[in-house]
């Protein structure tokens, strides 16, 4: 059976080939107290499965809850797609926590990058994975991928400023190091936004975060949203922010959380069959049929 995991929603794209598979099906991806529709599982020995994680949030960017398959259509390549399967609810998340500790965020800026990353930790479920990596010139983990919140926190706490900013490279690793990982990812960055060192052009990193399973959420400071990471978020089906007062710190973690909190995961079978001799970029766009309500979801796969 050839199964393919394209990215998602808030996005988990997951594509794997008839050798091996990366990411979580449906029926092991919901692995709390989630509702599921549909034959989740049992595929014939050819189906191709695209699987397509949605965040849907109101007029006042709340999450909302419990909707059904029928409230929503996936196109691919602009045709209308048959959701044959379904599931809403709390998964498991694995999220990384790139914290940018370059010397242009010396002062308040590495603080209050700190409270935010510490914050979010606080705001993460207890079965939920996460590792904190410093970007400086280099990515360093400074804290595995575990379960581990206090060693995690005490590794943030312990970060000063230290040499240049290399942020394009860092986002690329830290996908890199995610990529192997099962079920829904993301990687959260707190970052001014600049990049001085990287060896990766702006291009490349586009070009990694559209084939990676995570979606990617920017905690910016100082005075603009930086566009790239700004595309990153809205290319993966994440999202950004400018933080600039501490005051507005709890409230855009707390808006982040919620969103990684509730998913909704819909999966179906191309209708133009994937050809792996013929690898493609394939459009992905996720609608709902309430026009008072939001969906982000990923905005393609590459399909081999």
């Amino acid at each position: 059976m050839t199964k393919l995991f394209a990215p998602v929603v808030l996005a988990v794209v997951t594509v794997a080939g008839p050798t091996g598979q990366r990411g979580a099906p449906i029926a092991h991806a919901c692995a709390r107290g989630c509702e599921q529709e549909g034959p989740l599982a049992r595929f014939s020995s050819q189906v191709q499965l695209v699987e397509v994680y949605a965040t849907v949030t109101d007029a006042k960017g709340k999450p909302v809850t419990g909707l059904r398959r029928e409230d929503f259509e996936v196109y691919e390549n602009n045709q209308l797609q048959d959701v044959s399967t379904f599931a809403a609810g709390e998964f498991p998340l694995t999220v990384a926590l790139g914290v940018d500790r370059s010397w242009s965020m010396a002062g308040d800026r590495l603080r209050l990058a700190k409270q935010a990353s510490q914050a979010f930790l606080r705001a993460l479920k207890p079965g939920d994975r996460s590792m904190v990596v410093a970007i400086s010139s280099d990515a360093d983990v400074i804290a595995p991928l575990t379960m581990d919140r206090v060693n995690q926190g005490r590794a943030i706490d312990a970060l000063d400023p230290w040499s240049t900013t290399a942020l394009y490279d860092a986002v690329i690793a830290t996908l890199d190091r995610l990529e192997p990982e099962a079920g829904r990812q993301a990687l959260i960055v707190f970052s001014d936004g600049t990049d001085r060192y990287s060896r990766a052009t702006a291009a490349q990193v586009v070009e990694r975060a559209r084939r990676s399973n995570a979606l990617i959420y920017l905690i910016a400071f100082g005075r603009a949203r930086p566009p790239l990471l700004a595309e990153l978020a809205v290319i993966t089906g994440g999202r950004s922010f400018l933080l600039r007062d501490v005051r507005d710190l709890e409230k855009t973690l707390a808006d982040v959380a919620r969103e990684l909190r509730y998913q909704y995961l819909l999966g179906y079978a191309p209708s133009d069959p994937i050809e792996p001799e013929n690898p493609e970029w394939r459009t992905i766009r996720v609608a709902l049929k309430n026009p008072g309500l939001r969906v982000r979801a990923r905005d393609g796969y590459m399909a081999n």
